[in-house]
């Protein structure tokens, strides 16, 4: 397997300018080529599938990159300051970025998370010392939001209500980070970006740069293919709140993801190409041999946005299956 890793482009401002200490290490994640799936697929040897490994960064997720970023305009535009709590909703990697990040600058969180999230979530919030607001699994992440929203109304003044799913810091991060990293790496040769739709951040911030760049490569949103699914940390668009900060017109194609799939590809990607990924990432990769497959040439990038070791209570995700043992 090839890694591309990732050298800091000193020479520009980014949106974690300011940051000190272990925040200096968010961004900058591996990307590597898969060798194994792509053939399997069916994908020509002349297209590289490749991934960025977002669990490098210090707090184990994407999620870093928009926590960073929003923590740091809001210092910057004094929204953020001592004494004041950050609240938002989160099914849990955007919860946990906030905790490193926050510890890190001096603040309390609050956070409103789906009372279903998985035992390593809860566990890993509750050691930072985040005061976690459960709210129903039947709402899944809009129950979440929609507390958030109500927490922040009933108290004027305590809180900063981050809002990832309408902060514009959110895809400017991936703007200002994650795309120029794909650009670095890949020296320009990027095709296709693929990639899976949570606050939707990561997709819009990312192909607003590679599409700035160069207005020939084609941009691909991954959500599940039903309101009824198994991919967390993804949201099928059509059903739930929409994110302000969403952009559909930026995609070139719109990919449903199969939850069981989805979930083979999780395990596929752990026992053949020695990569412990998340349960997203199942999707991701779904959709990224999806598009490679149809390709005679180029290379695509997709995005794995947190480590399976965040999903090792869930034994459906690794149980193999009849259809993995064929």
């Amino acid at each position: 397997m090839s890694v591309l890793p990732c050298l800091p482009d000193t020479s520009v401002t980014t949106a974690f300018d300011g940051a000190t200490g272990l925040l200096k290490r968010v961004g900058c994640t591996p990307l590597v080529q898969l060798k194994h799936l792509p053939a399997a697929y069916g994908v020509s040897d002349k297209v590289a599938v490749m991934a960025k490994l977002e669990w490098f960064n210090p707090g184990g997720s994407v999620k870093d990159r928009a926590a960073l970023s929003i923590v740091m305009d809001a210092e910057r535009r004094g929204l953020l300051t001592p004494g004041v709590e950050l609240l938002d909703a989160s099914s849990g990697n955007t919860g946990i970025a906030y905790a490193m990040v926050a510890a890190s600058r001096g603040y309390k969180v609050t956070l409103c998370l789906p009372a279903n999230a998985n035992t390593e979530r809860k566990r890993t919030l509750l050691a930072y010392g985040v005061n976690l607001v459960l709210t129903s699994p039947m709402e899944g992440s809009d129950g979440a939001i929609l507390k958030a929203r109500a927490l922040h109304a009933e108290h004027p003044g305590r809180y900063y209500y981050a809002d990832q799913y309408s902060n514009d810091a959110n895809w400017r991060a991936h703007f200002e980070s994650t795309g120029p990293e794909i650009w670095r790496q890949t020296d320009g040769r990027v095709t296709h970006w693929v990639t899976g739709l949570g606050t939707s951040g990561t997709f819009v911030g990312t192909s607003r740069y590679l599409k700035f760049r160069n207005p020939t490569i084609r941009c691909y949103t991954v959500e599940p293919d039903s309101p009824f699914h198994g991919l967390e940390g993804l949201k099928h668009m059509e059903t739930a709140l929409t994110p302000s900060i969403y952009a559909p017109e930026l995609a070139d194609e719109h990919l449903g993801a199969p939850t069981e799939e989805s979930l083979r590809l999780v395990r596929a990607l752990a026992r053949e190409e020695g990569l412990l990924a998340g349960v997203s990432s199942g999707a991701a990769v779904w959709g990224a041999l999806e598009v490679a497959k149809r390709l005679d040439e180029g290379v695509v990038v997709t995005l794995f946005p947190d480590g399976g070791d965040r999903y090792l209570s869930e034994e459906h995700v690794w149980r193999e299956d009849e259809d993995d043992a064929e």
